[in-house]
């Protein structure tokens, strides 16, 4: 993918990689690219079911989802198999490296969920994100992530979510 791929068609293989080893790498179908945002398609790319109580990701669901190579943030459109909307699932992540055909995520564990109807805004993991380290380790990184998911939840509860894919 070159800086700017917005003409381009074709296959990228999206990467998210978590303490340095990679969590899940699947193909998806490039949408975009204007060397900002980059947008692919893929169908649910986990094994089986996943029920987080609020949302279940499930075979047959499919996701259109954001990356950005400024921003330390990525947001998955979440659709059911017959193209109704569930809702937003929002990886907090270092930005995205588009290399060739390979897209790269660093998850940063903390996640925010919005509802179709934007009724439910959760901040997700943020245990997870305490117990990772990173705010000791890397301590800019830390204060990114936060400030990145206490954006996207300002977005969420304040009617400029969707802005973002404009």
């Amino acid at each position: 993918m070159s800086a700017n791929s917005a003409d381009r068609v074709g296959t990228v293989h999206v990467a998210l990689v978590k303490a340095g080893r990679t969590k899940i790498r699947y193909p998806a179908e490039l949408l975009h690219d204007d060397g900002t945002r980059v947008t692919v398609r893929a169908p649910w790319a986990g094994d089986g079911v996943r029920d987080f109580g609020f949302v279940r990701f499930e075979p047959g669901d499919v996701f259109t989802e954001h990356y950005w190579r400024d921003r330390w943030y990525a947001v998955k459109e979440v659709r059911d198999g017959r193209g109704a909307l569930k809702g937003w699932y929002c990886d907090i992540t270092r930005p995205a490296v588009v290399s060739g055909t390979e897209l790269v995520v660093e998850d940063l564990d903390l996640d925010l969920w919005r509802s179709a109807d934007g009724t439910a805004v959760l901040r997700l993991d943020e245990d997870e994100f305490e117990a990772s380290g990173l705010t000791a380790t890397d301590p800019r990184a830390a204060a990114a992530a936060r400030a990145a998911l206490d954006e996207l939840e300002q977005r969420a509860r304040g009617g400029a979510f969707e802005a973002l894919f404009g």
